[in-house]
Order: structure tokens, then C-alpha cells, then sequence
């Protein structure tokens, strides 16, 4: 099995803003494992908030290049259990080889993944599309420029009120709201009354990740399901969510991949709390082995693919929110002859 790593600069279409960022391209790493006339792609970007970058995650796998080339006829959990004691201090490097390793080993069976997985697609959810921070104005022409029937809201302002307000007068689209740990308790309780009657479906992580207290607090007063992310970002995280969040919101970069993601799924499940599974700013690589889980969530974010002004590969194609498969096998991924840097 051979290892081929490329890097990207992924152009956005806007400037995306959340609470505590903005960017205008986002860099992003795209592995590649090949076996005989089988290739399969996995993806990971770059994010400040958790000191990730490109440079880093080419030289963590470049350091065990060897482990992972010699790793052929393994199952994709063996794989990962291998694999994880060298790459545990980068967990997005790991879930690039790990969907990587993932679509190749269902593309060998001839099978695309959630087919491997025995998993049935009639029920899936509609993905959400993200609206970032900006002015009213702005945030109401990305609306009108991609007419959807959910949105994410991007909050975490003094006006986040008077901002869905005015975004509700354009759509009666479902909202969802994201203030990524932009609030405290009170704000958010009572941000979460005005915004109910506003036809907000969840919050998502609304409190900073850490302050358990705060998360008890919200999760027994407010009046709309709580969703953690950023509270919510590797295995053992899931069962400290229990009756301080109504749902998980998996991010598979964080938690090093599909493999445990699936986990982290069943998880929750058990629990009783909610499953969602949502993306970073990233290409079709990323977000059509999202789709494979699919049957298995509640709600799902893959929209970063939307976001971007071209796209490096082709993959699942989404239409008014509805996920549709390619007929490829595996995740479904071909990467386009798009200029692009060897790392």
C-alpha cells in the first residue's frame, strides 16, 4: 500500500465568520492510500482553535509512512487501533488516514460504505446550510443566493437576537443556532425563549466547552435542546455530555475519524441523547464519508463543501438539502485535476 499526501488551499466563496474567527481560504490536507488499481481518500484541514496545521500533519504521518504502507489487510478497526498510539496528539491526521483506510477497504468489497455497513438510506436527515457572521444585509443575501430548508445560524454577537429576527422575516426555512461557546447561562436561557418562538429547531454549543456547571445549568432551564460540539470531542466525551446536553454533534476530525466515530454514535445512542455529525470548512473528500452516516444520525452539518468556491473532488452531490450517492464505490470520492501542491 502506497501513502500519497497533497495538500490544498480550499478558496471560500464568502468570508466565513463564526465567534472567534474569520477566514477567507482554508488549508487543507488530502491523504491518499493505494493498494493495486484501488485508491482511497481521506481528509483533514487545518484549525487554529486546536493548533492544527497542514505542515504538522504531513510530517505526523510522514514519521510512521513505513507503519501505515505495511498495513494492507487489515480491517479499518485494527487499522485505526494500530495506528492511534502514534498519531493520538493529532487526531485530524488520524482521521485522514482513517477514511482514507475506510474507503478503501469498502472499495476492495466492492461495496460503498454505508452499504458495508449494512446500513438502509430511506430515512436519511436533510443537511443544514451554515450562515456565517456578518451584517444583517450579508447574512440575508447568502439566504436568498441558496434558498434551503434548514439553516445553521452562526451567532455569538451583541445582536444575535435582533439577527434572526430580521433572517426570519426572509424564510420560513427550520433555523438552528450556533453560538460556538459564545454566551453564558443566563444569555443563553433567556436567548433560548425569544428564539424558540422564532422557529429555532436546537443550540449548539451556546457555553464555553469546559464550564460543566454552566452546561448543567442550561440543560435543566432551557426551553431548546442543547447540542454540544466543541464540549464533545473524543470518545469518553460522550458519556459526560449525559444530562448536560440533549445531543452530541460528532466532529470526525476531532475525534480521529470514522471508525470512532461510529463509536461515538452508538454511544450516544445507548444515552439516549441525540446524534449529529457535523463538518469543517472542507471539500467533497470530507464530507461524502459523512454521508455514509447518514442512517445512523439525527441531524447532520455537511454543507463545507458549499461553501467553497471550487471544489478538488467530486463525490456525494447535495440538492435543497438532500444527500445523493455517487454511484462510485467506497466514499463515493475522485479527486478532479485540480493545481494543487505535493506536501
Amino acid at each position: 500500500m502506497e501513502l500519497i499526501i497533497r495538500a490544498y488551499d480550499l478558496k471560500l466563496k464568502h468570508t466565513f465568520t463564526i465567534s472567534r474567527k474569520s477566514i477567507d481560504t482554508q488549508p487543507s490536507l488530502i491523504v491518499e492510500l493505494k493498494s493495486g488499481e484501488f485508491s482511497g481518500y481521506g481528509e483533514a484541514t487545518s484549525n487554529p482553535y486546536y493548533n492544527i496545521t497542514v505542515p504538522m500533519m504531513v510530517q505526523n504521518l510522514d514519521k510512521i509512512r513505513v507503519l501505515i504502507e505495511s498495513s494492507d489487510n487489515e480491517t479499518p478497526e485494527d487499522f485505526w487501533t494500530k495506528i492511534y498510539p502514534y498519531l493520538k496528539h493529532d487526531m485530524f491526521a488520524l482521521c485522514a488516514l482513517d477514511i482514507a483506510f475506510n474507503d478503501l477497504y469498502a472499495r476492495k468489497k466492492e461495496k460503498k460504505l454505508y452499504q458495508l455497513w449494512n446500513y438502509t438510506t430511506e430515512k436519511n436527515p436533510l443537511t443544514d446550510y451554515t450562515i456565517g457572521i456578518a451584517s444583517i444585509e450579508e447574512m440575508v443575501l447568502k439566504m436568498k443566493e441558496l434558498p434551503w430548508p434548514i439553516y445553521k445560524i452562526k451567532l455569538g454577537t451583541a445582536e444575535d437576537i435582533t439577527i434572526v429576527k430580521e433572517l426570519r422575516k426572509h424564510s420560513n426555512s427550520i433555523f438552528r443556532v450556533d453560538a460556538n461557546c459564545g454566551w453564558g447561562v443566563n444569555e443563553t436561557i433567556n436567548n433560548a425563549i425569544e428564539l424558540k418562538k422564532l422557529g429555532v429547531e436546537f443550540l449548539e454549543q451556546p457555553i464555553k466547552a469546559d464550564d460543566w456547571e454552566a452546561h448543567k445549568e442550561v440543560f435543566k432551564h432551557s426551553v431548546l435542546p442543547i447540542i454540544a460540539d466543541e464540549s464533545c470531542i473524543i470518545e469518553e466525551d460522550v458519556a459526560k455530555c449525559y444530562s448536560h446536553f440533549h445531543g452530541v454533534n460528532i466532529k470526525l476530525m476531532k475525534c480521529g475519524g470514522i471508525t470512532p466515530g461510529r463509536r461515538m454514535i452508538k454511544e450516544a445512542k445507548k444515552l439516549g441523547l441525540k446524534t449529529m455529525v457535523g463538518c469543517m470548512t472542507e471539500s467533497s473528500v470530507g464530507i461524502s464519508a459523512i454521508a455514509h452516516l447518514l442512517p445512523v444520525l439525527d441531524y447532520v452539518d455537511m454543507d463545507g463543501a458549499l461553501l467553497l468556491k471550487e471544489d478538488i473532488a467530486t463525490g456525494v452531490t447535495i440538492v435543497d438539502g438532500k444527500i445523493i450517492y455517487s454511484e462510485t464505490n467506497g466514499t463515493g470520492v475522485e479527486l478532479k485535476d485540480t493545481i494543487q501542491f505535493d506536501a
